[in-house]
């Protein structure tokens, strides 16, 4: 399922926080709720390794589309 399917299923809390931190590491928890809500899952090879954290990130068409939804420039978002 692609991130404009499941985004919108975040919890508005969740939505926020990876638009502060986009790029960075994401927590587990958050990870696991990305997963619940249709997104792939944490052993999914759609996350990135991100240097120098155990963490997983989001790859960077994600990261630009989290960037372009937070800028209001994607519909519904």
């Amino acid at each position: 399922m692609t991130i404009e399917v499941w985004w919108p299923r975040l919890r508005t809390e969740t939505r926020q926080w990876l638009a502060a931190n986009n790029g960075d590491a994401v927590p587990p928890l958050i990870v696991e709720e990305i997963a619940a809500q249709g997104g792939p899952a944490a052993v999914d090879t759609w996350w990135v390794d991100v240097d120098g954290s155990p963490g997983r990130g989001m790859p960077d068409d994600a990261v630009d589309w989290i960037e372009a939804a937070a800028n209001g420039e994607v519909e519904g978002a």
